[in-house]
């Protein structure tokens, strides 16, 4: 969902760390920097479910599962193609699934690749991420060893 206020765009979001059964949590490629998934609220729908399902669109994964809130983050960007500032809030939750399954790239929204990424390796992939998305990071390990 979208709300225009003059010259912003305000958008409502959920979104989801997901961890597989080894403790691995599931990265994005998309437009050049590794990411989370998440996407746009939808009319009538609540901010879990709609979490759930932009990570299954964007994933591929099925059967996840709902651990927690973690955080909201909000973060302000230029959409060219409406010609406005955007302000996204997105509703982090944390999320596992229980069986193996093939992760499959939603191409259609720009993402190229997809990986399990051990949590002793997760820096590598930060340095090429954006500093909203490494803080949820670190609030998320944090979270975990309470």
């Amino acid at each position: 969902m979208s709300l225009q206020s003059s010259e912003k765009v305000y958008i409502v979001a959920g979104g989801g760390i997901v961890e597989n059964m080894q403790g691995d949590i599931c990265l994005i490629f998309r437009r050049g920097k590794w990411d989370l998934p998440k996407g746009k609220l939808d009319e009538g729908e609540t901010i879990e479910h709609c979490a759930l399902r932009e990570v299954s669109e964007e994933t591929g994964l099925s059967n996840l599962e709902i651990l927690g809130l973690i955080q909201k983050t909000v973060h302000e960007y230029y959409e060219p193609r409406i010609e406005a500032p955007v302000v996204k809030t997105t509703t982090w939750y944390r999320m596992r699934i229980k069986n193996t399954q093939v992760l499959v790239p939603q191409t259609e929204e720009d993402i190229t690749e997809i990986k399990w990424v051990s949590v002793r390796d997760l820096d590598a992939y930060l340095a090429n991420s954006y500093p909203t998305i490494k803080n949820l990071i670190a609030v998320y390990l944090e979270q975990k060893k309470n």
